[in-house]
């Protein structure tokens, strides 16, 4: 059977212009912060929720976990380059590990729950001061970008239980590679709150 030749590149391209956008968005809003503290007297430093460095670790630890499911799926290649089929004990062992990055995922989401209850128990709330402001703006922004992020590991997730063709080792790659920015971007924005929060 012929193989249709499938760029990967265009997928990437699309995923990078959307992990550019993302950049000046966080870019944006990181520069606001530091203005707003800068000329605000008002400024009220907290102590950031110990959970939040767990989370750090989860993510960091899904993206390892990822990478190893991706690497399950990309196997072993003919000489064009296309992923040959895998065996039934190789795909399931692949289906088990992009299992966890998405266990994970959730773990994480519910890390940044407990962390905003804990907040919001020690009364810092949204509007309590500019920088519980712009705390609970950066985390709920990357918490949703990162809910993407796993409506997008789930439709691999299915695509991969009909496809181990070169076409499932792009998409794949496409979600790790959002992926990893998400959890480089939680640990650029844990420094940023950890400095000026």
């Amino acid at each position: 059977m012929q193989k249709s030749i499938m760029p990967s590149s265009a997928t990437r391209t699309g995923v990078w212009g959307g992990i550019g956008a993302i950049i000046m968005s966080f870019a944006a809003y990181t520069s606001a912060m530091v203005v707003r503290q800068g000329s605000s007297p008002d400024w009220l430093h907290f102590t950031l929720p110990p959970i939040l460095y767990w989370n750090s670790l989860i993510l960091v630890v899904s993206s390892g976990v990822l990478e190893l499911a991706r690497t399950r799926v990309g196997g072993p290649f003919d000489r064009l380059g296309y992923a040959n089929a895998l065996s039934v004990e190789h795909l399931r062992e692949r289906l088990f590990w992009l299992r966890v990055t998405i266990a994970l995922g959730f773990v994480f989401l519910a890390g940044q729950y407990l962390a905003w209850r804990g907040l919001s128990a020690r009364g810092v709330f949204v509007a309590t001061s500019p920088s519980s402001s712009f705390f609970y703006l950066l985390t709920a922004v990357h918490a949703l970008h990162l809910i993407g992020g796993l409506g997008a590991l789930v439709y691999a997730l299915r695509y991969l239980h009909t496809d181990d063709g070169p076409r499932a080792v792009q998409v794949l790659g496409a979600v790790a590679l959002y992926w990893h920015f998400m959890a480089v971007l939680w640990v650029y924005l844990l420094v940023v709150l950890t400095m000026w929060v």
